[in-house]
């Protein structure tokens, strides 16, 4: 792909135009590199090297470490509790927990296996003096490399892909590379991975009535009809992250959000975003706040006049939503009657595994690929995110699917996911230094029109909800909330990852959550303390969250409002024309 190098237009330092090398030869590189800095890399190694070097105890330990795990793996002792044992790691790893996994010689080799990821594990940790970041980096890519030498993802050494081979002759494997070039195809020619074809966007995704009744250049504004005879008097204003198509939160007809929130009596209205190309590079992350959250509550605000509005925002777009709310407290701005945040971080100190992707040398190489396309790519976002759950997203699939020869079936969730879009360069640079490396946001240095906002400032209700296996947004740091803001709040922990946690619709099997109220007076508790004392109820959190909009309401319900802006023709018929780029 040739580079199309952004024309600079001529600026007060006459060195600008040099330093445009910086970028042409970091973008080069990340071709390589996969996306990843070299220079993270290496620094990340040579901390943990001199500091291993120079710290004969740790050294001692690692051997010593080594010598047992050697003895047991040769009498093939069991050492309960002990970090060398392997047993109970195999026992607890999903990859080995076939009964076929318990004959030798797979056994033998799934437990060397977990003592080597277990003497790893020791060996990049606590090295004295090494910076916890490079720790962190090492042990990654480490763990990252151990994956895929595991023996579960060898043909030879799986022994359920042996069984298979035997009783099928082989067939297994000829499907398999079958499937292997088939996915192959589809990729480099930019369709949508096997079975998506059964998951139409309109037709059985996205599909709840309703109109598109505001359109700008960087969203549409969805009304959604009402099933009700009265609604709550204050509507619900839905702002996804534009990392992803707002459908998650209108998915298939029984697990949709949207559809159950109107069956609920609720006024819904949802940002879907627009996919930016090339000519939106210069998109900036206030943009999002004054094109999406304002103008859609400008828009709101004619449909149903004098109504203040229930909030929610998910993942990115919950972070914009705070940015939002508390500018609109700062400017006394008071249309919000409550904020909902859905695996939403704003505070970025502590935002688990993904902060290994964001330092200085990473987001510079980042910088240099958005410079010169003008757009981070879906594909590069998803890689970083399947690296960080490797098994579950890369080696499980490869087994199943070009091992044992069987196609995983495609749900709505996972078509929804391959419906991917693009980031814009300023607004994604802006994010990643301003609120990752920086933490502005938590530290009441990001500008708003001019001005410093504060979370503290949110005087409304907040309702904020972490998942328990969130690879994306930790819900340690989501529960960083309770320590930037003097409002009410309740905070709910449910169980399920990034986006399965959120779509969790009644009725769902095998769902929990936990959830404790926060008034403005109270003390706040430590992530942990408040894990020990929530307690835990069964099913989804869905109708607490209603329960909860509906204190927040007023008692009286009302007739439903009106579709559209006064005098403006409809746009369309939801899901609208922006869901439908790609």
């Amino acid at each position: 792909m040739p580079f199309n190098i952004p024309v600079a237009s001529p600026a007060a330092d006459p060195f600008t135009a040099v330093r445009v090398l910086d970028h042409v030869r970091e973008a080069s590189l990340s071709r390589a590199t996969l996306g990843l800095s070299p220079e993270s890399l290496t620094l990340a190694w040579a901390d943990w090297a001199m500091h291993l070097a120079g710290a004969p105890g740790k050294r001692l330990e690692l051997a010593l470490r080594l010598g047992r795990a050697a003895i047991a793996m040769a009498g093939g002792t069991q050492q309960s509790g002990t970090a060398e044992t392997g047993s109970a790691s195999i026992a607890a790893d999903p990859r080995f927990a076939g009964p076929s996994w318990q004959r030798e010689p797979y056994r033998h080799w799934a437990q060397a296996f977990s003592l080597a990821e277990q003497w790893w594990s020791e060996a990049t940790r606590d090295v004295p003096g090494t910076e916890p970041h490079h720790e962190q980096v090492l042990a990654f890519v480490a763990r990252q490399w151990l994956d895929m030498l595991a023996p579960s993802n060898q043909p030879w050494a799986n022994p359920e892909v042996v069984e298979r081979s035997l009783e099928q002759g082989g067939a297994n494997l000829w499907r398999g590379g079958l499937h292997w070039l088939q996915d192959l195809q589809r990729k480099t020619s930019g369709v949508l991975p096997v079975g998506c074809e059964n998951f139409i966007v309109g037709g059985n995704l996205a599909c709840t009535p309703g109109q598109v009744v505001l359109r700008n250049h960087l969203m549409e504004l969805i009304q959604y009809r009402p099933t009700t005879a009265s609604v709550y008097a204050e509507p619900v204003l839905l702002v996804s992250a534009w990392i992803m198509k707002y459908y998650i939160l209108d998915l298939s007809q029984h697990n949709s959000l949207v559809r159950w929130l109107v069956q609920q009596g609720h006024t819904v209205f949802c940002v879907s975003w627009r996919n930016v190309t090339e000519a939106d590079r210069d998109i900036a992350l206030d943009d999002y706040r004054s094109s999406g959250v304002m103008a859609a509550l400008d828009a709101i605000g004619e449909i149903i006049p004098k109504r203040k509005v229930h909030a929610l925002g998910y993942c990115l777009g919950g972070t914009l939503l705070a940015v939002a709310a508390a500018a609109m407290a700062r400017a006394r701005d008071e249309r919000l009657a409550s904020v909902t945040l859905l695996a939403a971080q704003t505070d970025f100190t502590e935002p688990g595994e993904l902060q290994l992707f964001i330092d200085p040398a990473q987001v510079h190489m980042l910088d240099s690929v958005m410079w010169q396309r003008g757009y981070l790519t879906a594909a590069q976002m998803s890689g970083a995110f399947q690296m960080l759950r490797s098994n579950d997203l890369i080696w499980s699939q490869l087994v199943h699917h070009y091992m044992l020869g069987e196609r995983v079936p495609t749900s709505d969730l996972m078509a929804w996911n391959a419906d991917s879009t693009r980031l814009p360069q300023r607004m994604h640079s802006e994010y990643l230094h301003r609120l990752f490396l920086e933490n502005d946001l938590a530290t009441g240095r990001y500008l708003v029109q001019g001005h410093p906002i504060a979370p503290q400032n949110i005087r409304v209700p907040i309702f904020a909800l972490g998942t328990e296996r969130d690879h994306v947004a930790p819900w340690r740091s989501v529960y960083k909330i309770h320590y930037l803001t003097d409002t009410e709040l309740t905070f709910v922990l449910t169980n399920g990852g990034h986006n399965a946690g959120i779509v969790n619709e009644p009725g769902h099997p095998h769902r929990h959550f936990r959830m404790a109220v926060k008034a403005a007076v109270d003390a706040c508790l430590s992530a942990d303390e408040w894990q020990s004392a929530a307690p835990q109820h069964e099913g989804s959190w869905w109708p607490v969250w209603h329960d909860w909009l509906a204190r927040h309401s007023g008692a009286k319900r009302v007739g439903p409002p009106s579709i559209g802006l006064k005098g403006h023709a409809a746009l369309g018929e939801a899901p609208g024309s922006y869901v439908m780029q790609r």
